[in-house]
């Protein structure tokens, strides 16, 4: 890549294998009218940056490996189902409060860096499930998780196709060291 081209960038946290595999399931069963998100695009995603120049990729990689190597042991419960103007999303209870901790240091320090300004809203942890142009407005019953504990946080690029977004991780890192 080189370093003037631009990507479209986002942090977010890796979902254990067992988890996505039940999400897959649930969402066949229970979701319709859009577009399902696809396993390998299913994630909590921590600080979307939008289009940035490549060579910025190396210090947001910094910047999102001292806050993973910092993260404690994450516990996040399914919370409920919303839908928003164009995804719907399960959102989820931060047990202990590490996942939002760790999304606070890594917002601190991209807005350091000056790639990332943080949102008025609090972080909320969710994931993307279903993508759609029109509501569909299910009540679908929520997925059996159990406690989600992710290992990995990513930086990733999202390149916009006609099929939908596809994600390629670049920068992966454990959390907690």
């Amino acid at each position: 890549m080189a370093g003037d081209e631009r990507l479209r960038l986002f942090c977010a946290l890796c979902l254990p294998d067992e988890t996505v595999e039940r999400l897959v399931r649930w969402q066949h069963r229970e979701l319709h009218g859009g577009r399902v998100v696809i396993p390998g695009n299913l994630h909590f995603t921590l600080a979307f940056l939008g289009s940035r120049p490549a060579a910025e990729l190396p210090a947001i990689a910094g910047v999102l490996d001292r806050a993973a190597a910092n993260a404690r042991a994450m516990r996040l419960e399914v919370r409920g189902y919303r839908e928003t103007r164009s995804v719907a999303m399960l959102t989820f209870d931060d047990e202990g409060g590490a996942a939002t901790a760790l999304a606070g240091e890594l917002h601190g320090g991209l807005e350091e860096l000056g790639v990332y300004r943080r949102e008025a809203r609090p972080w909320l942890p969710h994931v993307t499930v279903l993508r759609f142009h029109e509501r569909p407005r299910l009540q679908p019953e929520l997925p059996e998780l159990g406690e989600v504990s992710p290992s990995d946080a990513a930086v990733f690029i999202s390149r916009l196709r006609p099929g939908g977004a596809e994600y390629e991780s670049v920068e992966t890192v454990a959390l907690g060291g």
